[in-house]
């Protein structure tokens, strides 16, 4: 067994007596930006998920590897996750513990208000230019938008699937009751009525409903956009509204309304606990599953896993069937899982560059799979049709040589599965994939999103009027209230808060259109 190596890569690195931090032992602040080797020297801040990030037995190796392809020399600040939230707050409160590079999870005020106050540079000056950043320039504008204060870039995302929400159906139930792959809302309607009433598992008892459903509402946003309500809000006559405002989303409700008086779904969904959500499937008890479509897939998985028996064959496994779009739309997720910001520590447009490069190099095939998979012949191999077997992929202590590098990528312009080598991927994720990847150009996103985040009614009463309209929504649905009832609790909305979180929003938005 080899003895620990060095955290650093050109610069020495000791573990602070608070345990917060991984940081230069010297403590002198170095004002230019390059080292006496010539790499550019970079100060990032990112979360420890994990205790002891890259103290494995190959991490100098690692870690060396990273640094003569980024030609960075960069410093890790380590901050365990369940107080990074706190430590970043201190951070924006304190420049001269600032790094370059800070890891943000949410746009929160603490960093709303630090991006207005000139703590970030505007990375639109940036990273749209392709030649110096041929990856960072792929970047989604929608997904940027979200992370604009002031109509300035702050962050850069770390990608998510925006194609992620669809739906899935049992295929052997379609096919036993002769159905094909829903394009239309009349075509969902149609199969859940067949679902429910069309005896689909062949045991001759009314014991089955169309779509699975709990008291977690996020399948009602995502069936809201096919009926072009809009994501959350969506732009009207030149003016952002939010979508329980539209003609849409009561013509989406009364659908609701309208499946659950006809017992399409079970008539307890709005008490059910989120966990049973998936069994509804798995056991047979229902058929569609509207959320995001790799839960669509592990149904399939436990089919195949466990051997589920087709109604329509038994001698093949049941299975799903993946579906993003109905009516050419699906909801777009926020298309991030955090974000980095580059800090006026970046003293320079050559410092901000640098951050930048080290942020773009990143996002090479090479690096995704250094930071994913470790190194070649060592953590993985090529098998002999050129995939990627990793080697004790759950092995903690395998892990800490390189998996800590995760933390610094964007996925941009497209996520690890696609980078080459690739691992093996059965039908049901090559599938997932597919449907994702098709399902982008028609994903509708939050035309408001940025504007929310810098809002002062929204900060202080977002949980509020939220749950005012998720509790009158899922109270029409089922009867608990009538037009009149709806109505007041819309009327109460704009008195807690949400008329002025319109004007709010329509201000920013004027001012930046």
């Amino acid at each position: 067994m080899r003895k620990s190596m060095k955290l650093m890569v050109g610069v020495t690195a000791c573990v602070m007596a608070t345990g917060l931090f991984l940081a230069s032992c010297s403590g002198k602040k170095e004002e230019n930006s390059a080292s006496s080797n010539g790499k550019q020297k970079i100060t990032f801040m990112l979360l420890d998920l994990d205790g002891s990030p890259l103290t494995g037995e190959y991490a100098s190796e690692v870690l060396q590897k990273m640094s003569d392809y980024t030609n960075s020399d960069v410093e890790f600040k380590f901050v365990p996750t369940d107080i990074y939230d706190e430590k970043l707050g201190l951070t924006l409160v304190s420049p001269d513990e600032m790094p370059m590079i800070l890891t943000g999870k949410t746009m929160n005020l603490s960093i709303i208000d630090a991006a207005k106050a000139g703590a970030f540079w505007d990375l639109n000056e940036f990273i749209w230019d392709s030649e110096k950043f041929p990856n960072l320039s792929k970047a989604n504008k929608n997904v940027c938008q979200s992370l604009s204060v002031d109509g300035k870039l702050v962050g850069i995302y770390k990608a998510r699937d925006i194609g992620r929400y669809g739906l899935g159906y049992r295929t052997d139930w379609a096919e036993k009751l002769g159905l094909g792959e829903p394009k239309t809302i009349e075509d969902v309607y149609n199969m859940m009525k067949a679902f429910t009433y069309g005896d689909p598992d062949g045991n001759g008892v009314n014991d089955t409903y169309g779509m699975a459903m709990c008291k977690f509402t996020g399948p009602l946003d995502i069936i809201e956009t096919w009926f072009g309500a809009g994501n959350g809000w969506v732009e009207q006559d030149g003016k952002l509204v939010p979508v329980h405002q539209t003609l849409e989303y009561k013509k989406a409700l009364n659908w609701m309304k309208k499946i659950y008086e006809e017992g399409l779904i079970a008539p307890d969904w709005a008490i059910r606990d989120t966990s049973t959500w998936q069994d509804q499937v798995k056991k047979g008890e229902a058929g569609i599953f509207v959320d995001v479509l790799d839960g669509s897939r592990r149904i399939w998985d436990y089919f195949v896993t466990n051997k589920i028996p087709s109604v329509a064959d038994k001698k093949k496994t049941a299975g799903m069937t993946l579906v993003g779009p109905i009516n050419g739309k699906t909801m777009a997720t926020a298309g991030h899982g955090g974000f980095f910001m580059i800090t006026k520590a970046a003293k320079t447009k050559e410092q901000v560059e640098a951050c930048l490069h080290y942020l773009d190099k990143m996002c090479d095939d090479e690096m995704v799979i250094l930071a994913c998979y470790g190194l070649k012949d060592i953590h993985y191999t090529i098998d002999a049709e050129g995939y990627l077997v990793q080697k004790a992929a759950n092995d903690p202590s395998v892990l800490k040589s390189y998996a800590a590098l995760n933390q610094t990528l964007c996925f941009i312009p497209h996520q690890v599965q696609d980078v080459k080598p690739a691992l093996r991927q059965n039908e049901r994720k090559i599938k997932e994939m597919q449907v994702k990847e098709m399902s982008i150009e028609q994903a509708v996103f939050n035309p408001a999103s940025a504007y929310l985040t810098n809002s002062v009614t929204y900060a202080q009463k977002e949980a509020i009027l939220y749950q005012l309209i998720e509790d009158a929504r899922t109270q029409y649905i089922c009867g608990q209230k009538d037009e009149e009832g709806l109505r007041k609790a819309f009327d109460l909305w704009n008195k807690q808060g949400g008329a002025d979180l319109i004007e709010e929003v329509n201000a920013l938005y004027k001012k930046q259109k």
